[in-house]
């Protein structure tokens, strides 16, 4: 008897047929993946990556670790003014923010690697980490300042991009930020530019210092949005 024919033809017969049709009872669906997949979904409509695989190795892998997600909270809609080559925007610079802000000061590597996730060009990043000189260890609000500026041509452009991603305020509100942390973006980007002389550094921040008082120490758009800062 030949054994090997009879052994493909166990084969055969244990191989269900492909049109072999299974009950919900046969097929056993992890409980949670329904949700997983929904939140997923969810999330690359939101964010709308340029690279879906890539994006969702990102999402994947920050999901496993229990890392913040690379995802917006809301769909962004293009603005007029912003620059179209720019590859950042206001909500991917929030998710960055979210990612890193946390550790204060990051590596470069680590940067990297949360800015191909969110599938932007690596020629930018690389103009933003040349432009503020920035070593293998990197203080994230200065690049946060750079981020910003890449999003404006100037200063206070910048800074009012600044107040819109850090403001904890709901959506429509005042867009306000810490003194603190806007005295920091306005003289660390002020300083880079190296134009602007300390004295009128100085002059602008103590010209705040009345509606800052008078706002519980925060700063908003509409305390700057006169003031005309030299193009970045």
């Amino acid at each position: 008897m030949n054994m090997a024919g009879v052994s493909k033809r166990q084969q055969k017969k244990a191989m269900p047929p492909p049109d072999t049709m299974y009950c919900e009872q046969q097929i056993n669906i992890p409980p949670e993946l329904p949700d997983i997949l929904k939140q997923f979904t969810k999330a690359a409509i939101r964010t709308q990556p340029h690279d879906i695989l890539q994006w969702s190795a990102a999402y994947f892998s920050a999901l496993s670790k229990g890392d913040t997600l690379p995802a917006k909270d809301r769909l962004e809609m293009p603005v007029a003014t912003q620059k179209t080559d720019t590859g950042l925007t206001p909500g991917l610079l929030k998710v960055l923010h979210k990612q890193l802000a946390p550790k204060e000061t990051i590596s470069k590597e680590e940067l990297q690697q949360k800015w191909k996730g969110l599938c932007l060009p690596s020629e930018q990043l690389d103009t933003l980490l040349a432009l503020g000189n920035f070593n293998d260890n990197i203080h994230w609000m200065q690049f946060f300042a750079l981020g910003c500026s890449a999003l404006g041509g100037t200063i206070i452009s910048a800074l009012k991009y600044a107040c819109e991603i850090l403001t904890e305020n709901e959506e429509g509100g005042a867009a306000r930020i810490p003194f603190d942390t806007f005295k920091g973006l306005y003289t660390y980007l002020a300083q880079l530019d190296g134009e602007i002389p300390q004295d009128q550094i100085d002059s602008f921040l103590s010209s705040l210092q009345e509606s800052v008082e008078c706002q519980g120490g925060m700063v908003q758009t509409a305390n700057f949005r006169d003031v005309i800062f030299p193009e970045m």
